[in-house]
């Protein structure tokens, strides 16, 4: 291709909404505009690295034996009430009302598509496995979309989704896939970590999550200090903390707290610290009212408390429900006397452990001192259990070793869903014994501009993008450094060969500064640039420099192409070659 053909609108200034390098730089080196809030276009650059990914997943894909489809994008709001998602995405989830009145999706993800497909085409045990796929636009109603593609509204899946006759055949899948996703990664030249996840809205009996570490991503891995395991935040387990010796303590008191339903006003007004306070957060569920009690420098895993709800759907109790509960403002809730009239309550061992605290007095504008874990209410009961419902934070250990974190980008992430969306959908099938039965399901997903989002936040520099080549949106860019006959002629020649050596190059052909085109080369990432400059051409050789070296080498004229060619190859297979 050459420069001035080709629309790539780079430029110097960095977005003043773009916070983080790999949006500053998608937008600067012209793959990208934003169109509204939190949706982009692809300008050609950027489209190029989006298709080199999209193929090197489809290629890992159809490696495994998973068929390709297309799902639509807007999908039957009725399906998704029949496995409650349309709940459990709340408003993430896009929907509108066609002219007929009827519910309509704009698909996020496609658990319920591709399961009502099974429905209507499987039904012998013989068809089984059965492995669907489809690269395709999802959309998330995101209510601060930010960081460029890291949090869009819309954003460019894969996400496949297999079915099995026992569990055996599942981990089979399961692991076919995990080992895929490896392979993706590794042809894109991510650096990445796998940890165990929690399966969030998708449900289900297992799940790992592929993360890139950087220190702009959102999510947060966590680690031993051995390195022997990991787990996203909302998985990472904790040791319960030592039970606190008693103290003497005198009777539950008063305190008056005008206006602090804050953590740290109330602190301020009694004088004491976070974690001597016990936080009570209350939930709705479909069996009632849910309490979590936590430390005040603590945070709640919701995803652990669903966990011990079996998985059921629980969201955070309105004001209204909170008022009429505690008999209080919101920010006065507390325990004493408020555990018996919740359908159950959940007592993290922090709190559990502690020998004496501070709590909401489930009275507006008062807290409550001396109050005594076990004495001032119950830490056992039919309702009552005690467990790890909190984030894991610095200081705490999982079985004696001590718990690391770090920062990164999910890519990717594999389920075991198990029945969950065959039975809510029925979908059944016929075994070899005559039975009807459902379907076991596994889930995958991987997040193709994230990938490239994540490429470039752990390869960059002051001037631009350090791309890999399997992805990089040209492998060669030759830049004449004049407009000389001798010099646009000697481009030509090479780019000419380059194109018949199956290079994916790029011709800088414009009429300006040498200077401004190193420039915009350096902010493209093509990992490979030529320059043909007049002072080394008139000794028959040209320059070579590839974009993560300091240094530029010089060729010969008659066999740069040739060797550059060869360079590429090189470079392509090192990333290529991965493990089966």
């Amino acid at each position: 291709m050459r420069y001035s053909k080709t629309l790539i609108p780079t430029v110097k200034e960095v977005p003043a909404d773009a916070e983080i390098p790999s949006h500053q730089l998608m937008i600067r080196a012209g793959l990208m505009r934003k169109l509204a809030s939190g949706t982009y276009i692809y300008l050609p650059a950027g489209q190029r690295m989006l298709a080199k990914v999209m193929q090197i997943v489809r290629e890992e894909m159809n490696r495994t034996g998973a068929q390709e489809i297309i799902m639509p994008v807007v999908q039957p709001l009725e399906l998704w009430q029949q496995t409650g998602r349309d709940i459990d995405y709340g408003q993430t989830l896009g929907t509108f009302v066609d002219r007929h009145g009827r519910g309509n999706v704009l698909s996020p993800t496609a658990e319920e598509g591709f399961t009502y497909l099974a429905a209507g085409e499987i039904k012998s045990y013989k068809q089984l496995p059965m492995n669907l796929y489809q690269i395709n636009t999802k959309y998330r109603d995101e209510f601060r979309p930010r960081f460029g593609v890291l949090r869009s509204r819309e954003f460019i899946m894969k996400d496949a989704y297999s079915f099995h006759t026992s569990e055996e055949c599942l981990h089979k899948t399961y692991m076919d896939m995990y080992h895929a996703y490896c392979r993706v990664f590794e042809r894109c030249g991510l650096e990445y970590v796998i940890v165990l996840a929690e399966s969030g809205e998708m449900g289900g009996t297992g799940s790992h999550q592929f993360t890139v570490p950087c220190a702009s991503g959102e999510d947060i891995i966590v680690y031993t200090a051995d390195n022997r395991q990991a787990w996203n935040i909302e998985k990472a387990p904790v040791d319960p903390l030592p039970k606190q010796p008693p103290v003497p303590v005198g009777p539950v008191e008063d305190f008056y707290t005008p206006k602090a339903g804050r953590i740290d006003d109330a602190c301020a007004y009694m004088k004491v610290k976070p974690h001597q306070l016990i936080k009570t957060l209350i939930y709705k569920s479909p069996e009632g009212v849910i309490l979590a009690l936590v430390r005040g420098d603590h945070e709640v895993n919701t995803e652990k408390l669903t966990r011990l709800m079996d998985g059921a759907h629980i969201e955070m109790a309105d004001e209204a429900a909170i008022v009429e509960l505690t008999g209080a403002a919101v920010g006065f809730a507390g325990p004493v006397g408020l555990c018996g009239k919740a359908a159950k309550v959940f007592i993290d061992y922090g709190v559990a452990a502690m020998a004496v605290g501070a709590t909401g007095a489930n009275k507006t504008d008062y807290h409550i001192m001396n109050v005594v874990p076990g004495r001032d209410f119950p830490l056992e009961g039919a309702h009552i259990r005690v467990a790890d419902i909190r984030n894991a934070v610095e200081g705490d250990t999982f079985e004696g070793k001590k718990l690391l974190f770090k920062r990164g980008i999910e890519v990717g992430q594999v389920f075991k869903l198990g029945d969950k969306y065959t039975r809510k959908l029925d979908v059944k099938y016929v075994d070899a014994d005559g039975k009807e039965k459902y379907p076991l399901m596994g889930c995958y997903g991987i997040g193709i501009n994230r990938i490239i989002a994540s490429a470039i936040e752990i390869g960059h520099d002051k001037d631009g993008m350090i791309l890999p080549i399997t992805i990089a949106p040209w492998e060669v860019i030759v830049t004449p450094a004049g407009q000389e006959e001798e010099v646009t002629a000697a481009a030509e020649g090479i780019y000419q060969q380059l194109l018949e050596a199956g290079v994916e190059v790029l011709l800088d052909d414009r009429d300006i500064r040498a200077g401004v085109k190193f420039k915009d080369a350096d902010l493209l990432g093509i990992p490979i640039r030529i320059t043909i400059g007049k002072k080394t051409l008139a000794e028959g050789r040209v320059e070579c420099k590839r974009r993560c070296d300091s240094d530029c080498t010089t060729l010969p004229l008659d066999t740069a192409a040739a060797e550059v060619a060869q360079i590429v190859s090189r470079m392509k297979d090192k990333l290529n070659a991965v493990k089966n």
